[in-house]
């Protein structure tokens, strides 16, 4: 059995990346079930800088393989805000509320033509020997001009995807829908071609 730490207690992360990288005989742990430790400052200015510094802390800590994603949303009005800050975009990490309302703030007066996004999601994988293997995606469309849908987190209820011709935000739509074409779905895809 490989044990591989994803290095995480988000459980929308834990439950996308178990469902993609399902390798017979790979068995998930998240953080909560390691020794704790203190988790590392992510001061990178890349979203796979980030991933790397979480992924080698877990990995140091634990001696087991390690994975570690960090994601975010990239603004074409915004010069690509939140980029690296997405989570703590207001000034609290994790504060989904008032990211939103920061954002939305942010582009007020912004025409609907100027509200281009992406998601960025970059992983990083380091194995049990510490070679490091790196994967990357992204999904591409607007930012709405208010929140709709109950699912999702993040800024996933003013994110409409090209894919579904902003019809509909990643907060209304099914949790395989989204997996099939999201950004973290996209990276995991592409490590798990590159891990295989």
């Amino acid at each position: 059995m490989k044990k591989v730490v994803i290095a995480t207690n988000n459980a929308h992360k834990v439950e996308e990346i178990r469902t993609a990288l399902d390798f017979e005989g790979w068995e998930f742990l998240t953080l909560s079930q390691c020794e704790p430790y203190d988790e590392p400052a992510e001061d990178a200015d890349t979203f796979e800088g980030n991933a790397l510094i979480k992924a080698l802390a877990a990995h140091e800590h634990t001696g087991l393989a390690a994975l570690a994603d960090d994601s975010g949303l990239a603004v074409d009005a915004l010069d690509g805000a939140p980029g690296v800050y997405s989570a703590r975009y207001a000034g609290v990490h994790g504060d989904d509320a008032a990211n939103n309302e920061k954002l939305l703030r942010e582009l007020e007066g912004v025409s609907d033509d100027r509200r281009t996004a992406r998601f960025v999601c970059s992983l990083a994988f380091v194995d049990e020997d510490g070679t490091q293997t790196f994967a990357s995606g992204t999904i591409e469309g607007r930012i709405a001009h208010g929140l709709s849908g109950e699912g999702g987190f993040g800024y996933d209820p003013l994110f409409l995807p090209d894919e579904f011709a902003g019809a509909k935000s990643l907060a209304e739509v099914t949790q395989d829908e989204k997996n099939a074409i999201s950004h973290r779905g996209n990276a995991l895809r592409e490590l798990k071609e590159k891990l295989s």
